[in-house]
């Protein structure tokens, strides 16, 4: 049975929260880990926190913001697992495809992202990603597949759930209790995320 691997971005396949990279171009790295944070625990919707997240860096120039994107780093052993798999693995993130272009990009697969767009200047938010309806479009779309799901966040939860594997993962921080709730494994390193992936 093929098996199809869907990771989140953020502190899944980046060693570091994006938007906060961002955010400290302004200034308010602070204050957007905070955002992060209580995000990532499920205090406040994903869908609100990334309207607000796009109103307070959204103004800087998506030039400046795919060259502070393009130099973060990524987990080695994740990216070298997805690059060796790109038509079995997919990035399931809910950052912004005008943003995250330079990043996925390095990884040569299939992404699912949140949409914005810039006119007048502005950023506008046009899609918010739903993470279990990109589990069930895979499966719709193809016959007989095994899904696992690695994420760390509330906003994973659907994607984790959904999959037939769950994995919440803990590279940069520790998974949320309700991504572990979800989850049938929790690991905290990429290495031995992907030895268990190759094991499944």
């Amino acid at each position: 049975m093929k098996t199809l691997y869907c990771f989140d971005l953020d502190g899944t396949i980046t060693t570091t929260e994006v938007l906060p990279c961002i955010a400290s171009e302004m200034g308010i790295a602070d204050e957007m880990a905070t955002l992060t944070r209580i995000t990532m625990e499920g205090l406040i919707s994903f869908e609100d926190s990334l309207r607000l997240r796009c109103l307070l860096i959204g103004q800087v120039p998506i030039d400046r913001v795919h060259s502070i994107i393009a130099a973060i780093p990524l987990d080695p052993a994740i990216a070298n697992f997805i690059r060796r798999h790109p038509e079995e693995c997919f990035v399931v993130t809910g950052n912004l495809d005008v943003w995250i272009g330079p990043l996925v990009s390095q990884l040569g697969c299939r992404t699912f992202s949140s949409k914005a767009q810039f006119g007048e200047e502005r950023l506008k938010l046009v899609h918010v990603l739903n993470k279990g309806r990109v589990i069930a479009d895979l499966r719709g779309a193809e016959a007989a597949v095994r899904i696992v799901a690695i994420g760390d966040g509330a906003n994973d939860v659907p994607m984790l759930a959904a999959a037939d594997i769950g994995i919440a993962f803990g590279g940069v921080h520790s998974p949320t209790p309700a991504a572990t709730s979800a989850a049938h494994y929790v690991v905290h390193d990429g290495n031995t995320l992907c030895n268990l992936l190759k094991a499944l």
